[in-house]
């Protein structure tokens, strides 16, 4: 199991000053994420699109969602660009999300928002890969990087149905 050290708390990198051995293994899952993104692509039958972007940092996301006959995400895909973080917290949400329930889609998006965002240590386990992006918090601008999928999919299951948009600036 994961542990952090805790001798301190000095911010090495995007992370958290870890064990070594786990920083460099969570950085390795970020950069495969990122250069080797899962559920990337168009999805031609989608109920919902969703563009999402970051004028901070230049991330742009197009989510694709199809909801089955409970409403539940069936599939989930997503294209665009941006920074390492943005790619691989998008292609860790849809891997996790496909074949998910809206409230537990949501729950997921509550747990995952308050790993990127609170100082606690122990990240739910439900989250499971999605752990990885914990060290964000530190860099609030990446915060940011981090939640941009989220909030696509949040408004997707918001609009059920169409096109939307979604900015991590406020309008």
């Amino acid at each position: 199991m994961f542990r952090f050290a805790q001798c301190d708390n000095r911010v090495r990198g995007a992370f958290v000053f870890m064990i070594p051995e786990i920083e460099e293994l969570y950085q390795e899952v970020i950069l495969d994420h990122s250069r080797r993104p899962r559920n990337f692509g168009e999805l031609p039958d989608a109920a919902v699109r969703v563009h999402g972007d970051n004028p901070a940092c230049g991330d742009e996301i197009h989510l694709a969602v199809k909801f089955d006959a409970g409403g539940g995400l069936e599939d989930i895909k997503f294209s665009g660009h941006g920074c390492a973080i943005s790619q691989a917290s998008a292609s860790l949400m849809t891997m996790k999300l496909k074949g998910k329930s809206r409230a537990e889609v949501m729950k997921m998006l509550r747990a995952f928002h308050d790993l990127v965002t609170e100082g606690t240590s122990e990240a739910p386990k439900a989250l499971g890969d999605l752990r990885v992006m914990q060290g964000v918090r530190k860099f609030p601008q990446r915060v940011k990087c981090a939640m941009l999928a989220w909030r696509a999919v949040e408004q997707a299951l918001e609009q059920g149905v169409g096109e939307a948009t979604v900015s991590t600036e406020l309008a």
